[in-house]
């Protein structure tokens, strides 16, 4: 019976994960000027872009669904504009997220404090738009949220992720270091956060920028993905004045724009969809992706969902299991003259092993296919559920 639970429960994750591809919103935009009252009435002008059921300026949010969206605060890179990030809001709104990009900081002398504030202040804001009800974000915007950024706009995103307990996760994308320093705050945020860089990225290089952020971050599930081939301007869309910039070094991208692209979105959306909206499979799908890709290198710190292990109360403690990921062997380590069974299930939920065991149990998984299994471990009543990744 408890196999069939997990089944449908698995199953409903699927349904949900296709309907929300299978039904696609258009994209509605409006600006916004919002006002910061702390910081002499800072205005920020904010560019929005939100899931409609008609594309267009100013119309409706989709009625198609009364679901809320989660917001994604988005910063520009130096002297760049929110306009070249065209292929972020095309790529994601569709899929049920509202994007935000302040306008704010584009001259050749920026504040990044004040844009990490910008940031930060922005996801505020959007949430009480959704609690005014003269607003046509009234009710509709959800309490999960990302800051994210490229560039100047990464290196940002640390700055609000840092004074803001309210943002859930931290995406970004070349994140660049910033005055004061996104290395330095990084080991004040515990948030998930995943961190895209380009291997050849001669204007941000990863070994001074985006792998300190990484290694700097307290957060309990991290993840660094650096594309082979990309480069730092192909984080975005075409922009004239970045690509001048990266004219200036080397090396230069071996990668396409669009190769780019593709890959960067392979992780955001099942990143996003499991972070802010708790479908499992696609953390799943995220981990899954990763062990397998040659096109990347990464370093992570945790496996996307626990979700097998809700629910149980009444669960084994005293039982440790390692390593996580596994290469060869899978260990589990009981206590003495203990009875256990042990049951793994590949992620179609076929059966793999069915045994008992007394204290200790070693797997040999050296012939099985890279990515994630799930365990179900029982003894005298209680139960202990999750998963691990096979590399």
């Amino acid at each position: 019976m408890r196999f069939n639970n997990i089944h449908y429960t698995f199953l409903g994750f699927l349904f949900l994960l296709n309907y929300s591809y299978a039904q696609p919103f258009q994209i509605g935009h409006t600006t916004i000027n919002f006002t910061d009252a702390s910081r002499n009435n800072r205005v920020i002008a904010t560019e929005i872009y939100y899931p409609s059921d008609v594309a267009g300026d100013n119309v409706a949010l989709t009625t198609a669904t009364t679901d809320t969206f989660p917001v994604l605060s988005f910063g520009h890179g130096f002297v760049m504009t929110w306009d070249a990030y065209q292929n972020y809001w095309e790529a994601l709104v569709p899929n049920g997220y509202i994007i935000a990009f302040p306008k704010t900081e584009g001259s050749l002398s920026p504040s990044h404090l004040d844009f990490g504030k910008d940031l930060s202040f922005v996801l505020n804001q959007m949430v009480a738009l959704g609690n005014n009800s003269t607003s046509f974000f009234f009710n509709r915007i959800s309490i999960m949220n990302a800051v994210m950024g490229h560039s100047m706009g990464g290196g940002a995103s640390f700055l609000a992720a840092q004074s803001n307990s309210n943002i859930k996760t931290l995406v970004n994308f070349a994140p660049a270091e910033t005055n004061p320093s996104a290395i330095t705050a990084a080991a004040s945020i515990t948030i998930p956060s995943l961190i895209f860089a380009g291997v050849n990225d001669c204007v941000t290089p990863q070994n001074t920028n985006q792998i300190p952020m990484y290694n700097g971050l307290g957060s309990s599930c991290k993840t660094l993905i650096s594309i082979i081939g990309a480069s730092h301007c192909q984080m975005s869309n075409s922009n004239s004045l970045c690509n001048f910039g990266e004219l200036t070094c080397t090396p230069t991208a071996t990668i396409t724009r669009s190769v780019q692209h593709a890959k960067i979105f392979s992780y955001l959306r099942p990143w996003l969809d499991y972070q802010l909206k708790g479908i499992c499979t696609q953390g799943n799908l995220f981990d899954t992706q990763l062990i397998g890709d040659t096109s990347v290198t990464y370093l992570k710190n945790c496996i996307q969902c626990n979700s097998l292990e809700n629910g149980f109360s009444n669960t084994i403690d005293e039982i440790v299991i390692y390593p996580n990921p596994v290469k060869e062997t899978f260990v589990i380590n009981g206590l003495n003259f203990t009875k256990y069974q042990i049951k793994i299930f590949d992620l179609n939920l076929r059966q793999l092993i069915d045994s008992n065991f007394v204290e200790n149990y070693r797997i040999d998984t050296s012939k099985w296919t890279t990515g994630i299994y799930f365990y179900e471990l029982i003894s005298d009543g209680k139960i202990k559920k999750g998963k691990f990744i096979k590399q």
